[in-house]
């Protein structure tokens, strides 16, 4: 109960308590049936008794009534206080995080769900497909993995066999990695037996019975399913095999929720990595938590043709912008853009040293260990060195595994799915960009319960960082976490683009009232106690639910 509301409440109590008395003096009395009457003077005796024990408890009520109210009242301040005073603490000295910064308090409300419905009909079988579909990936090992996930979805809508993919083996990386040196092809198979039928290749009876190989085609990006029926599967009904091309991305963000679970089923459950790689993948991980029970991991693109690609500038000088320049000219297509306008539309990744700038306005503290995840960076150690003196504890995985890592080294896909496995299972991820793994991690890790994904948000950060010497730091910590809010990786995080590999919806499903309740009991059973007192419930522990980080 309010002050105000306790305070009128016991001025009410008082006043009752008088009009009773004077009504009592007067000889009146108020029956059941609402009658005044005379009474006699015994009962006039009687009644004032009565009245005055009424209206003292009633004002004794009001009195405890404000006592509680002002409590309540005092509470309240100081809560708001502390959280303001944390909110605006300086880093280095401060010991209390206005929120928790290492996960969200949301995230046990959700759950990933992409069960097959009862009302999916089973894939059919071989024999009994349109024919059989070819995909040829294009990218990098993530970009590849939208590619597989989604010509499994493909696959179910043209009711074809898919084959297992290929992967691409002229991209810039230039990795001749095989499918089945990356991804558990017999997982991926089974795994996926009761919604398509896949196969490792082609039978030879089928290529020797056909007149013409394959025919190749490219669709279009975010091609919607009535695409697939109209223009694919005429031909594959004609042909019997039909290969797809430069498969990324060629299947629209927007499906019926059968499709979407579909393709969470291939991407979060299907496509598990080879013994080999889990394992030291694994093993990076146990060695990160025994020198931290927790750490963040940053996936770094700072790579030459990465910055080329952005016409962003970030401070070398003419040999920069001579370097660069000549690695934009692979792109023909590329339109002209000024670097100032580039950074103002957010299309810049963020420097090392600006990542660790963010991470520590955030409330990341200086002795947080991190993991980093990266390729080439452009200027090597000394583009690292700022980040490095942000954060001392700087590892990666040729820092945790030496000589282990030395089979995988020629192979840059297959240490991309290292440093997937390690950031995947960090308590925080970080990037400094919004490519593919970026976009693919923060989708698995809200499948699997919201885990703190970091994303920046480049367009204000942008100005923010070019105005950095005009404030305090103080100021700019506060600026940064209002650039950051929906960029946190919490369940209502603004879903700008909606690509479905980072944002899977459909996917994402929030668990009943009743146990969200459980779980509340079962988890916060120290912190916040309920008690119901006369029919009203008072919140005790309070101070200590305040004191706790929340975002």
């Amino acid at each position: 109960m309010g002050v105000a509301k306790a305070w009128r409440f016991s001025l009410i109590s008082a006043n009752l308590a008088l009009l009773q008395q004077q009504n009592s003096g007067n000889g009146y009395v108020v029956s059941s049936k609402n009658v005044l009457s005379r009474s006699s003077s015994s009962q006039r005796k009687a009644s004032f008794s009565w009245s005055m024990l009424c209206g003292v408890m009633l004002f004794a009520l009001g009195l405890i009534s404000l006592f509680t109210g002002h409590i309540a009242s005092d509470l309240e301040w100081y809560s708001q206080h502390l959280v303001n005073r944390r909110l605006y603490s300086k880093l280095d000295g401060a010991r209390r995080r206005t929120i928790n910064i290492w996960e969200s308090k949301l995230s046990k409300n959700y759950y990933g769900c992409s069960k097959r419905s009862p009302h999916f009909s089973p894939a059919v079988s071989e024999r009994s497909s349109n024919g059989y579909l070819l995909i040829a990936t294009s990218g990098g090992l993530n970009q590849q993995r939208t590619g597989i996930t989604d010509a499994v979805a493909v696959a179910r809508i043209l009711n074809a066999t898919l084959v297992v993919p290929e992967l691409d083996h002229h991209s810039y990386w230039k990795d001749d990695s095989d499918f089945v040196n990356i991804f558990d092809v017999g997982r991926f198979i089974s795994s996926l037996s009761k919604d398509v039928t896949i196969v490792k290749r082609v039978p030879d009876k089928v290529m020797r019975a056909m007149e013409k190989p394959p025919y190749t085609m490219r669709v279009p990006r975010k091609s919607e399913p009535e695409y697939y029926l109209d223009q694919v599967l005429p031909i594959l009904l004609r042909r019997r095999v039909v290969q797809l091309t430069k498969f990324d991305y060629r299947l629209s963000n927007m499906l019926n929720e059968e499709l979407q679970r579909l393709r969470c089923r291939a991407n979060y459950h299907a496509l598990k990595f080879v013994k080999p790689i889990d394992d030291l993948g694994h093993k990076l991980v146990k060695r990160m938590r025994k020198m931290a029970k927790r750490y963040i991991a940053i996936h770094l693109r700072f790579e030459p043709d990465m910055l080329a690609f952005s016409g962003c500038y970030y401070g070398g000088g003419e040999k920069e912008r001579r370097e660069l320049g000549e690695i934009r000219k692979r792109w023909e297509t590329l339109p002209d853009v000024s670097e100032e306008e580039a950074r103002k539309s957010g299309k810049c990744p963020l420097t090392p040293y600006e990542v660790g700038l963010m991470l520590r306005a955030l409330g990341f503290r200086n002795d947080s260990y991190i993991y980093v995840a990266s390729g080439e960076i452009y200027g090597g150690e000394e583009t690292l060195k700022p980040l490095r003196e942000l954060f001392p504890n700087f590892y990666t995985k040729e820092m945790l595994a030496n000589a282990e890592l030395k089979p995988f080294l020629p192979y840059s896909s297959r240490l991309a799915a290292i440093d997937y496995i390690v950031c995947n299972e960090s308590n925080v991820f970080v990037t400094n960009n919004n490519g593919n793994m970026a976009k693919i991690l923060a989708g698995e890790r809200r499948y699997s319960g919201h885990r703190r994904t970091i994303r920046p948000n480049a367009k204000r950060l942008s100005a923010l960082f070019m105005e950095r010497n005009k404030m305090d730091w103080d100021t700019f910590a506060r600026k940064v976490k209002s650039c950051q809010r929906g960029f946190m990786g919490e369940p209502d995080d603004l879903k700008r683009g909606k690509e479905f590999h980072e944002f899977p919806d459909s996917c994402i499903c929030e668990k009943p009232f009743t146990e969200k309740i459980k779980e509340d009991e079962g988890n916060n059973h120290h912190e916040l106690q309920w008690i119901n007192s006369r029919g009203v419930l008072e919140k005790r522990n309070l101070v200590e639910s305040i004191t706790s980080s929340q975002y």
